[in-house]
């Protein structure tokens, strides 16, 4: 199926072959760890069903936070046991989610943190958050060295188009949950995921799986709007 015959009738991301090859780059399917996946068995069910979808790598980014103090080592430790658990072809590799809270701050001042393969260092904020403390945090970030990732930029209903702008010109990257581009998350995020769809600032995509059953009716029960398709195309 081409690009244009997904303006001609409704395209689930299933049928849609735009998720072919390509790399999810936040989940929670690292079980029992935070609040998503609970048991290594539907991890490796998701695992199973990502790899069908045509996803080839998959991140498993954990929250840290406050209420969620994963360790460094332990969540190691404990993605050791799910890549000894797996069989299949996916390429897995571990990162984090990082609140950016007072923790945060403890673990920046140390260099305690799970930084990607890719370099990436995966943070958020919560999404009613209207502190200007995110901007001078990742500030401090970048003058350490690390390259921030800002998951899902879309969801926060605090940032307007004037503060991507900024984050952006700073060098922060941007991760888009696919499904703020399927209207998961409601009109605004959607229309925040085009805008920014429509600049190309996005650097990297990721299901932001919590449970396999989300995860199945993102891919099979949603559908695409014909807006937003053409700039899908990296995903390619």
């Amino acid at each position: 199926m081409g690009l244009l015959d997904l303006f001609n009738k409704k395209t689930s991301l299933e049928a849609s072959g735009l998720l072919n090859l390509k790399t999810d780059r936040h989940s929670h399917i690292l079980p029992g760890v935070d609040d998503g996946f609970r048991v290594l068995d539907d991890s490796l069910k998701a695992l199973e069903y990502l790899e069908k979808q045509g996803i080839t790598t998959v991140w498993c980014t954990p929250h840290i936070m406050e209420e969620i103090p994963n360790t460094t080592e332990d969540l190691h430790s404990r993605f050791r046991e799910l890549c000894d658990a797996y069989k299949g072809k996916l390429e897995l590799h571990l990162g984090a989610e990082y609140m950016m809270d007072m923790l945060f701050e403890d673990r920046l001042s140390t260099d305690d943190l799970i930084v990607g393969d890719d370099g990436f260092l995966l943070m958020e904020t919560y999404t009613n958050n209207h502190s200007t403390s995110v901007f001078d945090i990742f500030k401090r970030v970048i003058s350490k060295g690390y390259k921030p990732l800002f998951a899902h930029p879309e969801r926060y209903r605090y940032l307007n188009q004037e503060d991507y702008q900024i984050l952006h010109d700073m060098g922060v990257s941007f991760q888009l949950n696919i499904p703020s581009a399927i209207g998961y998350y409601g009109e605004d995020a959607y229309r925040k995921a085009l805008m920014l769809l429509q600049k190309g600032w996005y650097s990297c995509m990721g299901f932001d799986a919590h449970r396999l059953g989300a995860l199945k009716e993102q891919c099979e029960g949603q559908h695409l709007k014909k807006e937003i398709v053409p700039y899908l195309k990296f995903f390619a």
